[in-house]
């Protein structure tokens, strides 16, 4: 049929209709856009790296130790073995190595006095290699502030010795190398679309920690700039609050694979070059730390739950984590026989202990040598972490393995462990308890208490045999201490029984414990404590519910830094039992 009327009259309501469709889905799209950034902006800002340390949890009802009276060395056979296996290698390219290794060749070879014009050459010709902070996909280039951690050292162990490092390469260091200055810190992790993230406490701490000493260097040195006076330009204050947020809740990356060393090695050169108010606080941060590691530990070996990184939760070594590295190179400069210590892992951490000051306060490193009382110990990491909880002492250690429960999947829980005076250094070789779930993130391995823990299930080690059994019960005899084992379908538990006698333990432990079907809520020790659990619990609490009809406080995410107590070691001394010394 013919028509006349314009084509347009019948198709301009089609392209007004998709056009309003058009821009309605627009729209919806940028909405949706502006909420999903909204919610992220939101989950970054209140993530706990971004707030770690707003909140105080409380030192505790246990004192770190702090006093240093008892002689130490300067050097050992041990930091004198980390000098020159450094200063033996090979200089390497700047740009691929001056992450870590350059600047570890350096000091070693500095402080050897060895191929010192080839190391002034080196210096002089190295370049700004990348930016500070978090490297990631919109920061390919970042990382540089381990760099400037190591530049510190070299400039404020060998900058005022110019047979060994020359005033030129001094000047280069600190005017082209050392790149951060003034009093603006960089907080934020770089180049994330704008989003509050704070960068992490390593890198924060690297970069800050740089800027800080450049300025002091400066001023040290004849440049009365107000831009380099951190006690006016607001660099001091503020890494005195930020150091703050480590004492009142820890920190945030704890007991991290890798990078507590990183941390440690940038709080060593605050510790031992800084300014007397952040000298103080980063030693009071370091003693806390291995006050901790001494009650975390057996034999220089630990095995504890951790924040970053995840791809190493399948790392099964006991003595392999930086801060053991660190805690065997002090060791070795109390001990008179300073050939037992060697440092299998982490020797580009260990080696800053030969150029700086820090020492172990004296009854941290008696400890870390021996436990000379019994004690059970909880540890707090905030809402976000997960707690430490351990039950020690002479010759055995339970460590609780923890949850996995932060926001950014960072965290890493473990098997509950059982280390006893026998030197293994795998974690095959030890009693553990594991969740039924492949996946740790669904681990609540908290149920630890005074020579007790239970669980899910139970491994016990391929060379371990019974001394006696009854039923589901088998007890062990490893290292002078018995150790009672229960397992079946639904639970497992192990306890460690005073006295010798494997029988009449085994007799009582049943005769206290009646039904095995009670086992599944409470267990009572032989000095008829009764504890009860619930190994279903969601990991926001502690396994433990009571303790002889007493509830305990469950919420492990504000438990305190560390509560015990811990008894006199004077007024209670306790053998040692083992079958084997301090491990090197």
């Amino acid at each position: 049929m013919h028509t006349d009327e314009p084509i347009t009259t019948v198709i301009h309501p089609r392209i007004r209709w998709v056009f309003r469709l058009l821009v309605n889905t627009l729209y919806l799209v940028v909405l949706l856009i502006a909420v999903a950034y909204g919610l992220l902006w939101w989950a970054t800002a209140t993530s706990s790296v971004s707030t770690h340390g707003e909140t105080d949890l409380g030192g505790g009802d246990i004192e770190v130790p702090s006093l240093r009276e008892e002689k130490t060395n300067d050097q050992s056979a041990l930091t004198q073995s980390l000098v020159n296996t450094w200063a033996d290698r090979n200089f390497e390219d700047w740009q691929q190595q001056g992450k870590v290794n350059m600047t570890r060749v350096l000091l070693g070879k500095l402080a050897v006095a060895r191929e010192i014009e080839a190391v002034n050459r080196y210096l002089q010709s190295a370049q700004v290699r990348g930016t500070v902070g978090s490297t990631g996909p919109f920061h390919p280039g970042g990382d540089y502030d381990f760099t400037l951690a190591g530049l510190c050292l070299i400039l404020y162990a060998f900058g005022d010795k110019p047979d060994l490092l020359f005033p030129e390469t001094v000047n280069h260091i600190v005017n082209v190398l050392m790149t951060e200055e003034g009093g603006t810190p960089i907080i934020y992790t770089p180049r994330v679309l704008g989003l509050p993230l704070r960068d992490t406490e390593n890198h924060i701490l690297m970069t800050e920690g740089s800027r800080y000493l450049k300025n002091r260097w400066l001023q040290l040195h004849g440049d009365s700039s107000s831009r380099f006076d951190n006690s006016t330009n607001g660099l001091e204050r503020f890494l005195l609050e930020y150091l703050g947020h480590m004492e009142r809740a820890g920190f945030h990356e704890y007991n991290s694979r890798p990078y507590i060393g990183y941390t440690f090695t940038a709080l060593l050169n605050l510790q031992s070059f800084a300014d007397e108010p952040v000298r103080n606080a980063a030693t009071r941060i370091l003693d806390r730390a291995n006050w901790e590691y001494a009650i975390g530990s057996l034999q220089l070996r630990r095995f504890p739950p951790f924040r970053r990184q995840p791809v190493r939760a399948g790392d099964t070594d006991l003595d392999g984590d930086y801060h053991t590295a660190m805690v065997k190179t002090w060791m070795s400069l109390r001990d008179s026989n300073t050939e037992q210590f060697q440092v299998r892992s982490g020797e580009h951490q260990a080696l800053w202990v030969s150029f700086t000051s820090y020492r172990l306060p004296d009854k941290t490193a008696r400890w870390i040598a021996r436990k000379p009382v019994e004690y059970f110990i909880r540890m707090g990491h905030g809402d976000d972490g997960s707690p430490e909880i351990y039950s020690g002492g002479p010759g055995f250690l339970i460590t609780a393995g923890g949850v996995a429960q932060d926001r950014f999947k960072q965290a890493v829980a473990r098997p509950i462990t059982l280390m006893l005076n026998d030197n293994q250094l795998g974690l095959a070789d030890l009693l553990q308890i594991s969740g039924s779930a492949t996946d740790y993130r669904q681990w609540n391995n908290t149920g630890v208490y005074k020579r007790f823990a239970v669980g899910q299930t139970i491994e016990v080690p391929w060379d371990w045999s019974p001394v006696v059994e009854s039923g589901k019960w088998v007890i062990y005899l490893q290292c002078a201490q018995l150790i009672a084992v229960y397992a079946d379908e639904h639970m497992a538990l192990f306890y460690l029984p005073p006295g010798d006698d494997a029988e009449e333990m085994l007799a009582r432990i049943i005769q206290l414990n009646g039904d095995s079907e009670n086992l599944i809520r409470q267990f009572t020790t032989v000095d008829e404590e009764v504890i009860r659990y619930n190994i279903d619990t969601k990991p926001g609490a502690w396994v433990i519910e009571s303790i002889s009809g007493i509830v305990q406080d469950r919420d492990h995410g504000a438990w305190p830094l560390m509560t015990g107590p811990i008894e006199d070691a004077e007024a209670h001394p306790v053998h040692a039992l083992g079958c084997g010394p301090l491990r090197p």
